[in-house]
């Protein structure tokens, strides 16, 4: 079976680069012949390790060339790139005759359904669908960049309802796509697996992304300013970068916080971080499907988290391996983050809960589900697929979703 996925460029330190990778990187050593089309990889090598037998297409069109004009010019460079691009990506697909063509929602969908290749055309997204492709940002900015918003919004989602199946991160995102187009549900995988599980014992919480409004961290640092009066003796280390940083800084500052509180640069050495702390936190105001809470809890630590639009209250079980709260609520935010501060075996028992149920996420499990889409979609007849008889059916692998 022949599987092109079609990507802007694999070019970012990101989630979706990531999980894009692993999973190509798993179908092309199980017998799938995959590649990647791309518009923007211009010569770049892709920022995760990808198998020799995984190949990069590029249709080498600079779209960060429309970036630093005015509207009517952006709006004039990027139709003249995008008619580059169109004839490009027809002719590779023409070419190519894929059995499944991926899209990740990118500027493909202007056209990717009306290209008669033979392939069956299916999506997958990794943000939720109020935050595909920014609309939101360009909503945010007033007349006219609303009503340019609306539109492509509505264009968006009539092209996405041509589709054969779109493949959603969590169920309440699947709810809200489900009047347009038929859904799956498949969340990600379990970047990594660990042997040791952190003892919860030390006296430090753990946040880790960029510093940037989605995140949340002004609400985390309000949050830690209520735990901090009742527990000053524990820290918050906070890793991450981005345009923020000053303002998150400025704003622990002046909560006098600076000893409660560290920001931290990124670590190559993650996994560490999170053994020698005790709770993971969370205070996103909007998410795909995080990735940070897997590995938190893979590494064994309880999380607290705001039930933000999208994942959080599909991967933490309230009550038994960590505490969903009200969406920006931040005083019962910290009632949960002082309760598991306060009984040391609360948040051990929580934390050993965590890595078990975690485990429904490995890689093999989510796979399965993928391959057993592919077949469905190519011999919808099929009761069964002959990847689903390669794995038994125990506790960590009955379903990769909530």
């Amino acid at each position: 079976m022949k599987i092109i996925y079609i990507y802007t460029g694999l070019v970012t330190k990101g989630g979706a680069d990531r999980i894009l990778s692993e999973k190509a990187n798993y179908l092309a050593e199980h017998g799938y012949e995959v590649a990647f089309i791309t518009d923007t990889q211009l010569g770049r090598p892709p920022i995760y390790p990808l198998s020799e037998k995984v190949r990069i297409i590029d249709l080498a069109i600079d779209f960060s060339q429309e970036y630093g004009h005015g509207l009517l010019m952006r709006a004039y460079m990027y139709f003249r790139l995008m008619r580059q691009y169109k004839k490009k990506l027809k002719d590779t697909l023409l070419r190519e005759k894929a059995d499944i063509v991926i899209s990740t929602l990118g500027r493909d969908m202007d056209i990717l359904t009306s290209i008669h290749d033979g392939s069956i055309k299916i999506a997958e997204s990794h943000i939720a669908k109020p935050f595909v492709r920014n609309f939101h940002l360009m909503e945010q900015r007033g007349f006219p960049y609303r009503q340019i918003a609306h539109y492509w919004r509505h264009k968006h989602e009539r092209n996405v309802s041509q589709l054969k199946a779109l493949v959603l991160l969590t169920q309440r995102d699947a709810e809200a796509w489900s009047p347009f187009v038929k859904t799956e549900v498949i969340p990600n995988s379990l970047p990594f697996e660990e042997e040791h599980i952190c003892t919860c014992m030390n006296k430090q919480a753990i946040c880790v992304g960029r510093l940037n409004e989605q995140k949340g961290l002004d609400y985390l640092i309000d949050a830690w300013e209520l735990v901090a009066r009742q527990h000053p003796d524990w820290t918050l280390n906070i890793y991450g970068a981005g345009e923020l940083k000053e303002e998150l800084q400025q704003r622990i500052d002046s909560k006098h916080l600076q000893r409660n509180i560290i920001i931290n640069a990124p670590t190559t050495d993650i996994k560490e971080k999170y053994l020698e702390s005790s709770i993971y936190l969370m205070t996103s105001r909007f998410e795909g499907f995080p990735m940070v809470l897997l590995e938190a809890m893979e590494c064994g630590l309880p999380c607290v988290a705001f039930d933000c639009p999208n994942g959080p209250a599909e991967i933490i079980s309230h009550g038994r391996n960590g505490y969903i709260t009200p969406y920006k609520d931040t005083n019962t935010f910290a009632t949960y983050v002082c309760k598991l501060i306060e009984n040391e075996k609360l948040r051990c028992t929580m934390g050993l809960q965590a890595k078990k149920d975690i485990k429904r996420y490995k890689r093999e499990n989510i796979m399965r589900q993928w391959e057993s889409l592919f077949c469905h979609l190519i011999n919808p007849k099929l009761t069964t697929c002959a990847q689903d008889e390669q794995f038994d059916d125990d506790d960590d692998g009955r379903s990769g979703s909530m």
